[in-house]
């Protein structure tokens, strides 16, 4: 059954804020927008475009965290995980916001490993 266009900005809204919590372990981050986008894709292609975006943008941003997390041995990564986490904190927000208000949003930066 199709979602109607309020619960479609809902369930995209979510497949962004969803990244949130699960921010504190390094791909947690990734399997909420995941779970949502796969349980509701085919109900609304706005959840769908939406879930695939915010998909592709938080493991771009686990990569960087990752490759930032290794470069603490040179001391750089320490700068540079405080920059990945706060681009991926206002690009989330962003998304969110926009989706909530019917919006179609593309996150900068990101690599689109799910076209």
């Amino acid at each position: 059954m199709p979602l109607s266009e309020s619960d479609a900005r809902l369930w995209a809204m979510l497949a962004h804020l969803s990244a949130i919590p699960g921010s504190f372990v390094l791909i947690g981050s990734v399997i909420a927008p995941l779970v949502i986008w796969q349980i509701q894709k085919e109900r609304s292609a706005f959840v769908d475009y939406h879930g695939k975006e915010a998909v592709n943008f938080q493991i771009t941003m686990a990569i960087a965290a990752a490759v930032s997390f290794l470069l603490m041995i040179l001391v750089v990564g320490v700068f540079l995980l405080f920059i990945v986490g706060v681009v991926w904190l206002v690009f989330t927000i962003i998304a969110a916001v926009k989706a909530n208000n019917g919006e179609y949003y593309r996150y900068p930066l990101t690599f689109r490993f799910i076209g």
